[in-house]
């Protein structure tokens, strides 16, 4: 599994690398939504997508509309401490194979979000 993490918390970042990398995943990450949207503008394929909505520059959800726009249907799964209807609707509007995941989760919680999104089961490395 390649994944694409993002969050401007750097600790919370190096923590998401670590734990997607027990998962067996190969792990590009992203500081801002700015970097977000250049890793997945290069082009190189992620099988996900993982990011926190709140960051400066561009949200998380900004990028992921932009993608989806731009025909990017790579499962996505939102991190956010947020717990309010607007950034539910918001994960719901990009549509089919994303999952809202809220801060703090354990390990457990984002395997089960990443087999919901990805619609099969991840392994636990």
């Amino acid at each position: 599994m390649r994944a694409l993490v993002a969050d401007d918390d750097p600790e919370f970042l190096e923590l998401m690398a670590r734990a997607l990398e027990h998962l067996s995943a190969d792990v590009v990450c992203a500081g801002s939504g700015i970097e977000l949207l250049e890793e997945l503008a290069e082009g190189a394929p992620f099988d996900v997508v993982i990011t926190d909505v709140s960051m400066p520059g561009m949200t998380g959800l900004q990028v992921m509309h932009s993608a989806r726009t731009a025909g990017l249907p790579c499962p996505v799964v939102i991190m956010t401490a947020l717990h309010d209807r607007k950034t539910a609707a918001q994960a719901v509007a990009l549509g089919d194979r994303v999952v809202l995941l809220y801060k703090p989760f354990s390990l457990g919680a984002l395997r089960v979000a990443l087999t919901a999104c990805l619609g099969c089961e991840v392994p636990c490395g």
